[in-house]
């Protein structure tokens, strides 16, 4: 590769300002339909998702281009392609006059839309110009060319006013174009395109271009674009229309107040690869990040009026951001934006400077997407929510998640290269002189486990083990509360003025059981790849969405009913944690100990559900939270009732937990895997066996326990089932968590069997009480069936490490006695995760079953027939392949093997 400080002066800046006079003129025409777009939307009389959709087109088209044009780059060089995607967006801008239907503007936004992938190309062009110690300031330069929709905004209003929206998209084709045959004349192949022709080398292939795409660190950085890149895209198109509908400004003002935003996004791009070359990349996005969330949160609070009592009557005020403190509040956002801008593609050349063409170009691909989807998302939050500044409360969102991800990342980083180092350190500055690092130092990474061998265990790792353990428990109880907090909550629904029919209060029922047992399938492989104390403290972290978002939702009557399906959804974030955390948990307890331990933290932590049906009724009865929890809900009968609490009342034990979880869990080294490693379970006869079982046990069990306040309600209308529905989850839980040493000791595959046995008899029961209408019957019956579905949920867990010690010594003869101990630990780990995502199903298909056969035949018992007949099936399934003479566990479980000797192939 030719050295970039060997090219004169002259040379570098000929290359630069020749690119970025271009990317300026690409940026003025790609932003065009923030200008022209709301007069074509009064001609046309298009609603705001249609004129959302055609201010977003070109801004697909140029993300999407993106990706291509980068690849492109590299191989015909930069100057060649500059020109020819300058020469077609000419031709597709002029052809916009052209159009006379909403479908034929469309066709030529998608042309216009070449437009924007010149970033890539110039990106790619440029940094070959440059050594990498000057790359920020030249890229940032460059990246100036964002100026350009400030230059539409400030331009075109006033050609508009004056002949029409037809001439400003003739004038920005013919300079587009002009620019395309004045770069393909002046400018010169970059360098490297240069020497490698001259040299005859062939252009690098596909697959390695697109290599580094793999790398988890390339979807970050794309992620960080997509706001600073695409947040400010898709509010340079929408802000024009904001200011007009918000303040009432008229076309030109509105025009020059947008284009003060993608003036300081744009100009200071350059400032901020200054920036970059100086302090580095990653101090600017720290600032881009802190800055723009502080920013985001003034634009994104709605004008609110308040009332306070003060001792003299009544203050009243109100919060509303004026014109001018908006503008100067977007113009402080938009400067830190074109900072990081500006860091990020630092990054890129640094880290990969042989394939910038394709990171940069799938960076700015999914940066160039923010622009696309974020103003359609604009559009459809405000009419979901009525609120103008809803779109600038999904950008705080963004920016926070990003920021997030960021600090972890770093942090995860910096604890590789001095994990040791770090952990000796206090946790307060202050505490330096006081300070015993042999005392308090407590490893975030053990590098060291082993669970099986006894000195090891009794003199430290039982002390570990169980710390991680009572912190995963309360987690996990909290994530089944916020899971089934759909069943108490829907029953409420119609008396606070909710007019749901019975199939969507089912619905809402069923829905978190339904996203839980799938989230739980990608949640089954997520210890492996990220810890178990990251995963389990973002895991937890994120049960505070549905739980504040239930709290505000129920106190408004006419809440549409697709928020309350988009909460229910969000529900089954708490059901996915169960996979992961007891993934998590099989790691650090020996085999001995397996089945007590998951049996606690499951048993424990399905307690939750009761826990929740017990709690939610009693606070939903008075004001817990006084005026910050909102106000009550009036009953036709005079009564009030509190619904937010439901949710409301999680949120401190939920924040609680997280931090507890950040501070005292561990990783475990060893139980460190890619999924490609995990997938081998798919390939395992047992692992879907296994799933069959735990459909029966565990899926009987959340499904009951959803399905069980409304099945009592509309089989027995005059009892109160508030009372009564907690019991039942109370009773699977605690026979789950105290039944673990029952299997330990006898063997999980004979319990299991005597548990589908014992369901059999209790659904008999549930049925016969149920055609005779007797209500205690029936509850009896139920109550059997909850002890069951407990024990068996332990049992079941217990036989999957014995089954893989056995198979796993079988079909990998060749691996070392701990190699083996290693690999079955693994696959034992990541089938029981997976098992618990597809049992989890039947939290969703038992409520859907009571459902179908009430509309069908006006009865449940159809469901519950069919229930029993599944329950024999698992009885038999238990027996064949397990428990009978020559089966995988008899002879383990009657002491006459080991529980990692190899059977016969």
């Amino acid at each position: 590769m030719p050295d970039p400080s060997s090219y004169s002066p002259m040379q570098q800046q000929k290359a630069l300002w020749l690119s970025t006079t271009a990317f300026t003129l690409c940026f003025a025409v790609w932003t065009i339909f923030s200008i022209i777009g709301i007069t074509i939307k009064q001609e046309l009389g298009l609603t705001e998702f249609e004129y959302g959709v055609l201010i977003a087109t070109p801004i697909l088209t140029g993300s999407l281009i993106r990706l291509i044009l980068g690849v492109w780059t590299e191989r015909y060089g930069g100057r060649l392609v500059f020109s020819l995607q300058m020469l077609f967006t000419g031709l597709a801008t002029w052809a916009l006059t052209w159009a006379d239907s909403y479908a034929t503007f469309l066709l030529a936004a998608l042309g216009v839309g070449m437009a924007g992938g010149s970033f890539i190309i110039g990106v790619a062009y440029v940094s070959k110009w440059f050594p990498a110690q000057r790359q920020g300031t030249a890229l940032g330069i460059f990246g100036m060319g964002n100026v350009g929709a400030a230059v539409t905004k400030f331009i075109a209003p006033f050609i508009l006013v004056a002949w029409g929206w037809q001439a400003v998209a003739q004038i920005w084709a013919v300079g587009i174009a002009l620019m395309g045959v004045v770069f393909l004349l002046v400018a010169r192949d970059d360098p490297d395109f240069e020497a490698r022709r001259a040299q005859g080398i062939a252009a690098p292939t596909l697959a390695e271009q697109f290599a580094p795409l793999r790398n988890l660190q390339v979807w970050r950085f794309a992620l960080y674009y997509f706001f600073v890149f695409g947040g400010f895209v898709a509010l340079a198109l929408w802000l024009p229309h904001y200011l007009t509908q918000v303040y009432g400004v008229d076309l030109r003002v509105a025009g020059m107040a947008a284009a003060a935003f993608s003036l300081s996004a744009s100009i200071f791009r350059a400032y901020g690869g200054i920036l970059s070359d100086r302090f580095g990349a990653r101090t600017v996005m720290y600032w881009t990040f802190g800055f723009s969330a502080l920013f985001l949160f003034m634009l994104s609070y709605p004008p609110t009026d308040y009332t306070i009592r003060g001792k003299d009557g009544l203050i009243s005020f109100s919060t509303e951001m004026g014109l001018w403190p908006f503008v100067v509040t977007l113009f402080a956002l938009g400067f830190f934006m074109s900072l990081g801008k500006a860091a990020i593609f630092k990054h890129i050349p640094v880290y990969y400077p042989n394939h910038v063409g394709a990171v940069g170009g799938l960076v700015g691909m999914i940066g160039g997407l923010g622009g696309f989807v974020l103003p359609i998302i604009f559009g459809a939050a405000l009419d979901l929510t009525g609120i103008w500044t809803s779109c600038f409360a999904l950008l705080l969102l963004i920016v926070v998640v990003s920021m997030a991800w960021m600090h972890l990342s770093i942090r995860a980083m910096e604890r590789r290269a001095q994990g040791r180092a770090l952990d000796r350190l206090p946790n307060f500055p202050e505490l330096a002189e006081v300070h015993d690092p042999e005392r308090t130092v407590m490893p975030r990474v053990l590098d060291d486990w082993r669970p099986e061998n006894p000195t090891f265990w009794a003199e430290q790792g039982r002390r570990i083990a169980r710390r991680n353990l009572w912190i995963s428990i309360p987690a996990l109880t909290l994530a089944f509360a916020v899971w089934m907090v759909w069943s108490v909550v829907v029953a409420k629904l119609p008396l606070i003025g909710f007019d749901f029919t019975q199939d969507q209060l089912f619905w809402l029922a069923a829905l978190p059981a339904l996203s839980g047992a799938t989230l739980r399938i990608f949640y089954s492989f997520m210890v492996p790849i990220f810890g178990g104390r990251l995963w389990t403290t973002l895991s937890t972290a994120s049960l505070l969405i549905p739980a504040m978002g239930i709290g505000y939702a129920v106190q408004d009557p006419s809440t549409p009913y697709v928020i309350f399906v988009a909460l229910a959804l969000l529900c089954g974030l708490g059901g996915a944690n169960f996979a992961s955390s007891m993934a998590n948990i099989s790691f650090f307890f020996p085999k001995s100990e397996k089945g007590n331990a998951l049996g606690l933290n499951a048993g424990l932590g399905n307690l939750g559900v009761s826990l929740m049906q017990f709690l939610v009724p009693i606070v939903i009865t008075m004001g817990v939270f006084g005026a910050m929890g909102g106000a009550a809900q009036e009953l036709s009968d005079g009564s009030r009732l509190w619904m937010q609490n439901a949710g409301f009342i999680w949120v401190p034990f939920i924040i609680a937990s997280t931090i507890a979880a950040w501070l005292g869990m561990n990783d475990i080294t060893d139980a460190r895997a890619s999924f490609r490693e995990q997938a081998v379970i798919f390939t395992r006869l047992h692992n879907w066996v296994m799933c069959l079982l735990y459909i029966g046990t565990f899926g009987s069990f959340i499904g009951y326990s959803a399905g069980f306040p409304l099945l009592i309600k509309l089989a027995f209308p005059d009892v109160n089932a508030l009372q009564f529905v907690f019991l039942g989850p109370l009773v699977g839980a605690l026979s789950r968590a105290g039944t673990g040493w029952l299997s330990d000791r006898v063997g999980g595959g004979r319990v299991t069997f005597w548990v589908f046995a014992g369901m059999i008899v209790s659904v008999g029961l549930v049925i016969v009480s149920l055609q005779a209408l007797s209500f205690w019957g029936f509850f009896a019956g139920f109550m059997a069936l909850f002890f069951f579905t407990g024990v068996g949920n332990s049992s079941t867990f217990q036989m999957i490490p014995v089954i893989m010690r056995k198979e796993v010594a079988r079909l990998e003869p060749q691996l070392s006695p701990e190699d083996r101990r290693r690999q079955s630990d693994r696959e034992s780990a990541a089938i029981i995760a997976f098992t618990s995502a597809i049992g989890a199903y039947g939290g969703f298909f038992i409520p859907k079953a009571y459902g179908s056969s009430i509309a069908l035949t006006g009865s449940a018992l159809g469901a519950l027939w069919a229930f029993l007949g599944f329950y024999v099936l698992c009885l038999a399934v238990t027996w064949v392949f397990y428990t009978r003479p020559g089966g995988l566990l008899h002879d383990i479980e009657r002491g006459r093997a080991p529980a990692g000797a190899a059977t016969p192939a």
